[in-house]
């Protein structure tokens, strides 16, 4: 009945004056009192976090331990203090190329012409000859298992026809992930220059990144030894990588998944480790570490401790959503969609079964209505206190409704009638 008197409203206001006419919108959605609680509750667990860690004793003077699937900062040590990343640089070089790869832009079949600069490399190297031609995946291979700085360049240069190019991108991508304490110089951190820094959490930043956005990095990180085949005018011959990770053959009670070593004189021994155990992955960033085996030995210690003390809970799918009605649009509802997927770490032993999920939507979204628009949310509670929530949002688009779209609606109505009243006649 309220439709259908707003409708006859709308002629009126069309046949009385054309063009006129004001809709009011109805109040935006207001943020749940839930959210205040969940805030609350994430800064008390970093603090229960950090009392927890302090025990912990690593050699390294900057080191980070983050959960992948929520960012969360586990342990920190020197965290943000700015330091050479050595190789670890690769990290973002292989973030582009995989940007690339999603983009289309290049191809993992796709062949590479090895030049002169990228021969000229020195540091660690797979010995690629000028002219020499290998593919994209080759040339993956070459640096996440190697850490080929020659193959860095060539890719580098493949993907944005310098690397002084390639560097600019690499420095655009660490802004846009929030790396406040890096500044790149080259493509491959065989350059000791004191403006090429990062920090131990921004090597757990980008290395998040990559990883899942890319989990196929894993099926190259964790590559122990495979042979590459260098074809050059002194003939062909088959050349041994040998992954410099070597944590991947170590004794651990978890599986290491990666993910770049780094060292020179001024960087000393760096690491970004990767690993999982019972559905947790783990980032270790180590800075710094004093020798070859202490970073090693800082990871494993940083890794065990963080597999004891996490429980992780994933919600894959959230509750089922119907589509939500829409006012004063061309359509009378819209689909509706979860922004992201909701994850949580417990650090206390908590019982993660007892989660509850409450879904709080508005009764109705006035149009116009565009994708992304909050439409309500999904909150989680654990043991009576609310620990997170996801934005429930529109899956499409509603455009608003004129006064002509009411005129037709209003003269479907009275033929739909009129068709009914014949019938019975």
């Amino acid at each position: 009945m309220k439709r259908i008197i707003a409708i006859l409203c709308a002629c009126v206001l069309v046949f009385a004056q054309p063009g006129m006419g004001i809709w009011a919108k109805e109040p935006e959605f207001a943020i749940p009192a839930g959210a205040m609680a969940a805030a609350e509750a994430e800064e008390g667990a970093a603090v229960e976090t950090a009392a927890q860690g302090a025990a912990l004793e690593i050699s390294a003077p900057s080191a980070v331990l983050m959960e992948a699937s929520t960012g969360q900062v586990i342990f920190e040590k020197g965290a943000d203090e700015k330091r050479s990343p050595a190789s670890v640089t690769k990290v973002m070089t292989l973030i582009l190329i995989f940007d690339a790869l999603a983009e289309g832009k290049i191809h993992l079949t796709d062949e590479v012409v090895t030049s002169a600069y990228a021969k000229s490399m020195g540091g660690s190297q797979v010995f690629l000859e000028e002219g020499e031609v290998q593919t994209v995946e080759t040339l993956i291979k070459c640096i996440v298992i190697a850490s080929g700085n020659d193959a860095s360049v060539a890719m580098a240069e493949y993907v944005a026809g310098s690397e002084s190019e390639f560097v600019r991108m690499m420095n655009e991508r660490a802004a846009g992930l929030g790396m406040t304490g890096t500044h790149f110089v080259d493509c491959c951190g065989l350059t000791d220059s004191p403006e090429h820094v990062t920090t131990a959490r921004d090597i757990a930043i980008m290395s998040r990144e990559l990883i899942n956005k890319y989990p196929e990095i894993h099926n190259y990180s964790t590559i122990w030894m495979e042979n590459i085949t260098h074809v050059t005018r002194q003939g062909t011959k088959e050349f041994g990588l040998s992954n410099t990770n070597k944590l991947l053959k170590m004794a651990n009670n978890f599986t290491v998944t990666g993910l770049k070593t780094g060292s020179t004189s001024l960087a000393k021994y760096c690491l970004s480790a990767t690993a999982q155990k019972d559905g947790v992955r783990l980032i270790a960033s180590i800075m710094a570490a004093p020798d070859y085996k202490s970073r090693f030995a800082d990871a494993q210690t940083l890794l065990n401790y963080g597999f004891s003390a996490c429980r992780l809970y994933e919600d894959q799918e959230g509750l089922p959503l119907g589509p939500m009605k829409v006012t004063g649009g061309v359509e009378d509802q819209v689909e509706l969609a979860y922004e992201e997927r909701f994850s949580y770490l417990s650090l206390t032993g908590e019982d993660l079964s007892a989660m509850q999920r409450t879904l709080i939507l508005e009764d109705s979204l006035p149009a116009p209505i565009t994708p992304g628009q909050k439409a309500g949310v999904l909150e989680y509670t654990l043991n009576g206190k609310t620990i997170g929530q996801v934005n429930v949002i529109a899956a499409g688009s509603v455009e608003e409704a004129g006064y002509l779209d009411y005129l037709k609606d209003l003269l479907g109505i009275v033929f739909q009638k009129s068709g009914a009243g014949a019938a019975a006649s």
